[in-house]
C-alpha cells in the first residue's frame, strides 16, 4: 500500500468496518509519512496526523489549533450548508476557548469522581442484570446489540432524567447519527437525511426543555435547561447541543468499547484467562479495550498560526485530523502495539482525546467497563464467536454493530 493509497483510507467509511485495511493504512503512514496531505476533489485537503506525539501536541496547543470551523471531516457539500445556514449542532467538539470552557463547566461537576461514585451500585445491578439476560437468552445472542448497546444507554439516559420509554428512540437517533454513512442503520445517504435525524433530536430535547424547565427535578436535564452565563439564559442552540452530545456520546462510544473489548477476549483466550485468574486486572484491561477500540476515530483541528510540526510549516487555514487509532497503535509508545494486553501498564492511550477537549465520561466510561466484565468475566464458563462481527462503516465514530457469540454463563452466587 503506497502512502496516497493509504491516506484515502480516511475518506473511506467502509475501510473503518475493515479493521486490517483501516491498520495497515495507518502503519504505512506512521512509518513513511506521518504528516500525509489527503486530496480528493469532494473534500477540503488536509493533513492526517498519525503519530501519537504529534496528536498528543496538537491537543495540548488548542490556542494554535482550533476545532473551527471544521471539527470533524465534512465534504465540500456540507461545508457550503454550514457556510450559508450555519452549524446543524454547536456541542463542546465545535467550541474553543474561552466559550468552550464556560459551556464545559456547566456541567462538569456531574462527573467528577465524586458524583459518579454514587453510580457504584446502579451500575453493579446494571451489570448483574445485563448476565442474566445473557442466561435468559440461552447460550446465544448478539453481545454488541443485546447486551452492549443497552448498558451504557440505561446510565447515561438515567443521569439526563430521560424516562426509559424513550430509551430505544435515543438508541435509534444516535445510531442514525453516527452512523449516517453505514447504508444499515442511516436513515438515508443524504444530507437532508441527516438534518432531519438532528431536527428529531431538536424537536425532543426541546419538550424537554420545557418540561425542567417548568419543573425542575435533580437531573441533568435540569441543569441544562435552568443553566445560565452571565446571568443570562444558555442559548436553544447551546441547551440542544448538549443534550445531544451528552446522550449520544454518553453511550454510543462506551458500547463500542464493550463490544470490542470482549471480541478481543474471545480472540485472545490467554489474555481472558488471566482476567478469570487475576480480577485485580481489570482497570488496566478496561484502558487496554479502550484503547484497543478507540471508538471516536477522529477530531479535525485547524491552525490558526503558523506552526512547524515534525519539519512540516503549517499555514493559518490549514487543517489536520487527529487519527486516535493509529496513535493507539504507535510501535513508539506501546510495546508490541497490536498485542491485546489486559496487564498494559504504562497505557498512554489517546482515545479520550487530551488537554482542553479531554472527554467529560472518561471517569464514567472506565467505571462502567469495569462494572460490566467485573460480574462477566468470573461467571463466564465458555465463549466463542458465533459467526461474523460487523463493524459500522463510519468516518467518525463507530465500532463493532454486530458481535454473535455462543456462550455457557454460571448463574450469580
Amino acid at each position: 500500500m503506497t502512502p496516497e493509497q493509504a491516506g484515502l483510507v480516511f475518506l473511506t467509511p467502509s475501510a473503518y468496518a475493515d479493521e486490517s485495511l483501516f491498520h495497515d493504512a495507518c502503519t504505512t503512514l506512521r512509518r513513511q509519512d506521518p504528516i500525509h496531505l489527503v486530496e480528493h476533489p469532494d473534500f477540503v485537503p488536509f493533513h492526517v496526523i498519525t503519530k501519537h506525539a504529534d496528536v498528543l501536541e496538537i491537543e495540548l496547543h488548542n490556542t494554535e489549533w482550533h476545532n473551527a470551523p471544521r471539527p470533524v471531516i465534512a465534504n465540500l457539500e456540507a461545508d457550503r450548508r454550514r457556510e450559508a445556514r450555519g452549524e446543524m449542532l454547536r456541542t463542546l467538539i465545535h467550541l474553543d476557548d474561552p466559550e468552550h470552557r464556560v459551556i464545559r463547566n456547566l456541567v462538569a461537576d456531574w462527573f467528577l469522581p465524586k458524583n459518579l461514585a454514587r453510580l457504584d451500585a446502579r451500575l453493579a445491578d446494571l451489570a448483574r442484570a445485563s448476565v442474566d439476560k445473557m442466561m435468559a437468552l440461552g447460550d446465544r445472542c448478539d453481545f454488541a446489540r443485546d447486551i452492549a448497546m443497552p448498558f451504557p444507554l440505561q446510565v447515561i439516559l438515567a443521569i439526563l432524567g430521560l424516562p426509559e420509554s424513550d430509551y430505544p428512540r435515543m438508541l435509534k437517533l444516535t445510531q442514525e447519527l453516527f452512523g449516517a454513512q453505514d447504508p444499515e442503520l442511516s436513515r438515508g445517504q443524504s444530507l437532508e437525511d441527516l438534518e432531519a435525524v438532528v431536527m428529531d433530536f431538536f424537536a425532543y430535547f426541546t419538550g424537554l426543555t420545557a418540561e425542567r424547565q417548568a419543573t425542575p427535578t435533580d437531573d441533568l436535564a435540569s441543569v441544562i435547561a435552568n443553566a445560565t452565563i452571565d446571568g443570562q439564559p444558555l442559548g436553544a442552540m447551546e441547551q440542544i447541543s448538549m443534550y445531544v452530545i451528552t446522550a449520544t456520546a454518553g453511550h454510543d462510544t462506551t458500547a463500542s468499547a464493550m463490544a470490542g473489548g470482549l471480541h478481543a477476549l474471545i480472540e485472545n483466550p490467554g489474555e481472558l484467562r488471566r482476567l478469570q485468574d487475576d480480577p485485580s486486572l481489570l482497570t488496566t484491561a478496561a484502558d487496554e479495550m479502550i484503547r484497543w477500540t478507540t471508538p471516536v476515530k477522529h477530531f479535525m483541528r485547524n491552525a490558526t498560526v503558523p506552526y512547524t510540526l515534525r519539519g512540516h510549516e503549517f499555514r493559518p487555514g490549514d487543517a489536520v485530523m487527529l487519527s486516535y487509532p493509529s496513535a493507539n497503535r504507535d510501535e513508539e509508545v506501546f510495546d508490541d502495539p497490536f498485542r491485546f494486553d489486559v496487564g498494559r501498564t504504562p497505557n498512554k492511550q489517546l482515545a479520550f482525546g487530551f488537554g482542553v477537549h479531554y472527554c467529560l465520561g472518561h471517569l464514567l466510561a472506565r467505571m462502567e467497563l469495569r462494572a460490566l466484565y467485573r460480574e462477566l468475566i468470573p461467571r463466564l464458563r465458555s465463549i466463542e464467536l458465533d459467526g461474523d462481527p460487523a463493524w459500522m462503516q463510519t468516518l467518525f465514530v463507530g465500532g463493532l454493530k454486530r458481535l454473535p457469540i455462543r456462550y455457557e454463563v454460571a448463574p450469580a452466587s
